[in-house]
């Protein structure tokens, strides 16, 4: 089994930058990939990025590209979502996710954490 645990969600202004955090424990996590999702409201949950444990593999959204950032910090079994140049249009709920391979679809992720909220004001 796999624990997840986000933070660093809140409030910001467009132009504005967020770090989120996903704290990530269990037995042989480090075996797992490790993704971020968001859910806007009435939007599907969509792939942001993610962050293979092994070999330092990433993937990110084209939506996000060049704006978000994902990292990991082995020691802390932490990955980070730094998101800078934030929209309006990334307002949403974001997750994370744990996966035995980088995987982009939702369904390919078995652990889920409890979300934690963004929103860009304009």
């Amino acid at each position: 089994q796999v624990q997840l645990v986000e933070s660093g969600g809140g409030l910001v202004q467009a132009g504005g930058s967020l770090r989120l955090s996903c704290a990530a424990s269990g037995r042989a996590i480090s075996r797992y990939a490790l993704g971020w999702f968001r859910q806007a409201p009435e939007k599907e949950r969509e792939f942001v990025a993610a962050h293979g444990w092994i070999g330092g593999g990433i993937a990110y959204a084209d939506s996000v590209r060049g704006r978000f950032t994902i990292s990991r910090d082995n020691a802390k079994n932490t990955v980070y979502l730094q998101m800078n140049s934030l929209l309006p249009e990334d307002t949403a709920v974001y997750y994370c996710a744990a996966a035995e391979v980088i995987v982009r679809a939702p369904k390919g992720y078995p652990y889920w954490g409890q979300g934690t909220q963004v929103t860009v004001s304009s």
